[in-house]
């Protein structure tokens, strides 16, 4: 690895996790003169990226294109010769890690971020049987496990045996394209979006999946209407479960209190017009829809799990509820009847963001880990000298 230039790849599922979260990263190691690799699934134009490469990896562990995707990968990382090497998401996780095994001997660091395990408190025994030993052996291959939660954090601590754990704030967020706007801009993009102005916007962002469990939300609204009768809960977001949700909420004949707008480029502005964002996913590691909505001033109501657990608390910026349409019911109609305290919690929830989570923030964090591991590749050269 004597090049002029050093040579980064990164790897993930697919290539949306990169132009969603990780832009801000990929221009920080050209800015730094390094060579930007990614391999993914998918045939996005990523910006900063010298090379691209597109593999089939699937997030299934049993579909049988992964073994392809791991020849694959272990023909990039043999041919490039890379000083570092990041995987996100488990199975992108996986299969770099396995790919990566004789490049570490050559001194290649492999880091790894882990945004959320699959098996955590309460999550079902299926997923540990699956995905815990994977993990811990895998943990024997990694220089350095990010995790993005406290309890994520603690089990890795504890059970893994990665060179470096160490504990960061998620991707960041864009604090300046999520903020809050003032009462006039609100009325005018409500006017833009058809929306009545003395409608109450409850906003969820996500794909349609049983684990985002959308249902739950629409299965309150019959309870919610009686007391806010200008309630809307607006979705954002694709998949497999979006027919399903849309029958239920003819069946609860709540369809004109519900819009599904589908897959959308403009959460920003949806966030800015609405007036509480709601999350009912069962786990999740550390949601960057909620951090996004926060960002933007507004007050959570989220069903508690351990990346909720991380970014709401109960009378400070919203309220952590059961799975439970009684819970999410009484919430809301409290926040739709009760504006003081909905400002005062949008208020915190900006503020939380900006002193943890913002995207300076969070590069800030990954610079000083990236620097790290750079200045071990030059204590590694140097001893090899």
């Amino acid at each position: 690895m004597n090049r002029m230039n050093k040579r980064v790849l990164f790897c993930a599922t697919i290539d949306e996790h990169f132009t969603s979260f990780h832009i801000p990263y990929l221009k920080w190691f050209k800015e730094q003169g390094w060579e930007v690799h990614v391999a993914a699934a998918g045939n996005l134009k990523i910006p900063y990226v010298d090379k691209k490469y597109h593999i089939c990896i699937e997030r299934s562990p049993f579909n049988t294109n992964n073994i392809k995707a791991f020849n694959e990968l272990t023909e990039i990382i043999d041919q490039n010769e890379y000083d570092i090497i990041h995987c996100h998401t488990p199975m992108g996780g996986v299969l770099t890690r396995l790919a990566a095994k004789k490049a570490r001997k050559k001194g290649t660091k492999v880091i790894y971020t882990a945004h959320g395990f699959h098996f955590c408190k309460g999550a079902p025994f299926i997923n540990w049987l699956i995905y815990y030993p994977i993990e811990k052996t895998l943990s024997y291959m990694t220089d350095c496990l990010l995790t993005i939660n406290e309890e994520d954090f603690a089990l890795a601590k504890s059970k893994f045996k990665a060179k470096q754990i160490v504990h960061i704030h998620g991707v960041g967020v864009d604090t300046e394209r999520f903020a809050p706007i003032l009462k006039f801009h609100k009325k005018v993009l409500r006017a833009q979006y058809h929306y009545e102005n003395d409608a109450f916007l409850m906003f969820y962002a996500a794909e349609f999946n049983k684990n985002k469990n959308q249902e739950l939300l629409i299965e309150s609204l019959p309870l919610i209407k009686k007391h806010v009768p200008n309630i809307k809960l607006v979705f954002a977001g694709d998949g497999p479960l979006v027919e399903h949700c849309k029958q239920l909420s003819k069946r609860l004949e709540v369809e004109q209190f519900v819009d599904f707008l589908g897959q959308r480029e403009d959460i920003d502005s949806l966030l800015k017009m609405s007036d509480i964002a709601v999350a009912s996913s069962i786990r999740e590691g550390l949601p960057v829809n909620i951090m996004e909505a926060m960002a933007c001033g507004l007050p959570i109501i989220a069903v508690d799990n351990r990346g909720h657990r991380e970014l709401i608390s109960d009378n400070v910026n919203g309220w952590l509820v059961e799975n439970n349409k009684m819970q999410i019911a009484d919430k809301t109609v409290y926040m739709a009847l009760n504006k003081p305290m909905r400002m005062q919690l949008g208020v915190q929830s900006r503020k939380i963001i900006l002193a943890k989570y913002s995207l300076n923030k969070v590069l800030e964090e990954k610079k000083v880990i990236y620097k790290n591991v750079m200045d071990e590749m030059e204590d590694v050269q140097w001893a090899v000298h």
